[in-house]
């Protein structure tokens, strides 16, 4: 069985999308649609804009979201997946790919997240950092022994956990990490801490948003960030996508869940196209993957 996954933010690149618009017409009137519902023309940075220029989140998000709903589009009915996923923004992507939301609304949402995200950074100092060569396990009991918010938020694969949190918790954190025995704790540079207790003031903006929004069942299950599991209930989803700000990317839960239910390859849809495929080799190698 194949399945589609979409990645999130750090998969962006200077002239992403470029070629797509160049070449399609179909891609090209999506892309125009992208920046009348946005306000301003996202495809001036995407195409010409700096690396620098493609960090902001208000361009981060929205970018690769619609990189990947291009990539998906031109693909057409050769992209029939038997289920998909996205890592944390990639949500967002597999939903809209899979017809369980609208593109015009999946991006109406990844922008008012942008938004709430940026707002939720700025009330307070924070950050995340990558943890590498340790278990998840020892992992969430360094944080837990520390004094200040810092938690699991991203589960990538086997021996590597992002954590987020308060400055000082992250650098507590990352110092008894080392000492416990991590082989790196790099802190990212990074604005916020996403995927922690400290994006609930982004999660209370747009849970409103994500409620208003019209969710279809969609063509496939979609393996949720919050839960890791498979749904097609609109329901489910809906209430998974609020969770997903504060709740961890279960990455790591949901690959393995994904190949114990008989997935067999892996097809990363959108960004550099080596972010996904290369979590998912160091989860088995005997497990095909490629990119659209």
């Amino acid at each position: 069985m194949k399945a589609y996954v979409f990645p999130g933010q750090a998969s962006q690149f200077e002239g992403m999308g470029k070629d797509l618009y160049e070449s399609s017409d179909l891609v090209k009137n999506l892309f125009e649609q992208a920046n009348d519902i946005l306000g301003f023309r996202i495809t001036d940075v995407m195409f010409e804009g700096s690396a620098e220029d493609l960090k902001e989140t208000r361009v981060t998000q929205p970018a690769v979201f619609l990189h990947s709903i291009a990539k998906a589009k031109m693909a057409g009915e050769a992209m029939d997946p038997g289920a998909v996923a996205g890592h944390s923004l990639g949500e967002f992507s597999a939903l809209v790919a899979a017809g369980a939301l609208s593109f015009e609304e999946g991006l109406k949402l990844v922008q008012g997240r942008a938004q709430a995200m940026q707002k939720a950074c700025e009330m307070q100092e924070s950050t995340m950092a990558a943890i590498i060569g340790m278990d998840d396990e020892a992992v969430e009991k360094v944080c837990e022994a520390i004094d200040e918010i810092v938690v699991p938020a991203n589960y990538n694969c086997p021996g590597q956990l992002v954590i987020s949190g308060s400055m000082e918790g992250i650098n507590k954190a990352v110092e008894a990490l080392k000492e416990a025995g991590a082989r790196r704790a790099i802190v990212l540079a990074v604005g916020g801490a996403f995927h922690s207790p400290l994006m609930q003031p982004a999660q209370d903006e747009l849970q409103a948003a994500i409620e208003a929004a019209v969710f279809q069942k969609p063509a496939c299950p979609i393996y949720q960030n919050a839960t890791a599991m498979p749904t097609s209930d609109p329901e489910v989803i809906q209430k998974n996508l609020i969770a997903q700000l504060t709740a961890p990317v279960r990455w790591t839960q949901t690959m393995k869940n994904m190949i114990a239910d008989g997935v067999t390859e892996f097809i990363e849809v959108g960004g550099n196209g080596k972010t996904l495929q290369g979590f998912v080799k160091k989860m088995d190698r005997k497990i095909q993957t490629s990119a659209l």
